[in-house]
């Protein structure tokens, strides 16, 4: 894209992302590859650590899937990149100022909090959203002191997307295999006291319509020592012209689910039952979860075709002791951020930031799951990114927007005088180094550090 001539071409395009995940990443990595531009950036993060998403949402036993922060250090060693951590939108800085500092502003914070399905006893103890029970096991800060009860011999998922699945096999996984992944501490030492037997997976829709992949239903079928019940029935039957006729990933998840429901149980001592066309219409228990109510559901067709799950006015009780709400994610509004509640997203058209009245936001942006919602896989925030990019550089080429009369040291000076315990790129190096040394002894790739405050100490005694 050519840059048309004017201010900008006289100094570099200024960009702050707020967010470190992997949106905001591939948004900086875009950015700082431009060859007609000269392109700073910025990236802000409330917590001393940067990834986001990679670091407290991909599962432990799944290290694969966290390669990808070798592209973000690459990107982070730009000569024009600088990593602000430690630093709160909102309370450190403000929405405004990052406006008047910066020439553009791309939000990335994700969709952090978690959503429970509104029924009876949803806020009774032994309830969680899947956001809270992952960031637990994840070691994330703000959710190492959940109490989570393991003393309790079923848990019951609610959801059929991938968190629904990795929240099921940590439940059951064996610790032994748990304690070589960077699991938190405090989450693999409960792990290993647990009295989880069984885990029930609950599906409101058919079997056809799973939002998880075949990938990760299939890796429940290796589990060590864990029986997977699928229920024959509750699978549409091998049918190779309409099976054709199904998109790729659907076809290849009944294909894994008939595989696991023509498997005869071993008796093993942990087991994982997916269930399908199941509703949770109330959780019962006085002092905490103990029972769960089930509806089941029938597959009707609309007026317009759609299909539905629509009760059939059957219900069940199966008792437990610990409920996940795997049925979606929200983001947190900024201040200053016009704010979608019902979408749990900042308002946006073509990626750019519009207010309440629809018209854009001159230099706000937005990336990510605080953008579409949560959907999508790590890749599908590279393309998002792209987008956002495009979009932005459109819009510079345009003129749409007024650049900053700020330059990057003075937004330094502002930073360091309002943080005191800021934590730069160099400071997470430090962050790393320490929990990868803790993890030497045990052949662990590192012990996570799960305070804030451990973090800071961390990085802080690296520049000494």
């Amino acid at each position: 894209m050519s840059i048309v001539p004017g201010v900008l071409q006289m100094k570099p395009l200024r960009v702050a992302i707020v967010g470190s995940g992997p949106s905001g990443f591939f948004a900086a990595g875009n950015l700082l590859e431009q060859d007609d531009i000269d392109v700073q950036v910025d990236v802000f993060d409330r917590l001393p650590t940067p990834f986001g998403l990679v670091r407290y949402g991909v599962a432990p036993d799944h290290p694969a899937i966290k390669s990808v922060t070798k592209i973000f250090d690459r990107t982070a060693q730009h000569e024009n990149f600088r990593y602000f951590g430690n630093v709160e939108v909102a309370t450190d800085v403000t929405a405004a100022e990052l406006a008047q500092w910066y020439d553009a502003v791309i939000y990335a914070i994700g969709a952090s909090g978690g959503r429970r399905l509104e029924v009876d006893g949803a806020w009774l103890p032994g309830n969680h959203p899947s956001s809270d029970f992952v960031g637990w096991y994840n070691g994330h800060p703000d959710r190492r002191d959940l109490d989570v009860d393991l003393a309790v011999e079923r848990a019951v998922v609610i959801g059929n997307g991938n968190v629904a699945l990795d929240a099921a096999r940590i439940l059951v996984t064996d610790t032994d295999k748990l304690s070589g992944t960077d699991m938190a501490e405090h989450a693999l030492e409960a792990l290993h006291g647990s009295s989880v037997r069984e885990v029930v997976v609950l599906g409101r829709r058919g079997a056809e319509h799973a939002a998880f992949t075949p990938s990760e239903v299939a890796e429940l079928g290796k589990l060590p020592g864990v029986d997977v019940i699928v229920d024959p029935a509750d699978v549409p039957a091998e049918d190779k012209e309409r099976d054709k006729a199904r998109p790729p990933v659907e076809r290849n998840n009944l294909k894994q689910l008939r595989k696991l429901a023509a498997q005869e149980p071993t008796g093993a001592d942990r087991r994982i039952v997916l269930k399908f066309l199941r509703s949770v219409v109330g959780i019962g228990g006085e002092d905490r979860v103990r029972s769960v109510s089930v509806a089941t559901n029938e597959l009707v067709a609309g007026e317009d075709g759609a299909v539905e799950a629509q009760p059939t006015g059957t219900v069940a009780e199966l008792d437990a002791g610990l409920v996940i709400h795997a049925v979606g994610y929200h983001g947190t509004p900024i201040p200053g951020i016009p704010f979608d509640t019902e979408r749990g997203v900042f308002r946006n058209a073509e990626s750019r930031i519009v207010g309440y009245d629809g018209a854009p936001l001159p230099g706000h942006y937005v990336v990510g799951w605080i953008k579409r919602g949560p959907s999508g896989v790590i890749p599908t925030n590279r393309d998002c990114a792209r987008d956002t990019v495009a979009v932005l550089l459109s819009d510079v080429a345009e003129g749409r927007f007024t650049p900053s009369g700020f330059d990057g040291a003075q937004v330094e000076r502002f930073i360091v005088d309002r943080v005191p315990n800021l934590v730069e790129y160099d400071g997470w190096i430090a962050i790393d180094a320490h929990e990868t040394a803790l993890a030497e002894e045990d052949e662990r790739p590192r012990v996570k550090l799960t305070s804030v405050d451990a973090m800071i100490d961390a990085a802080q005694a690296a520049a000494e």
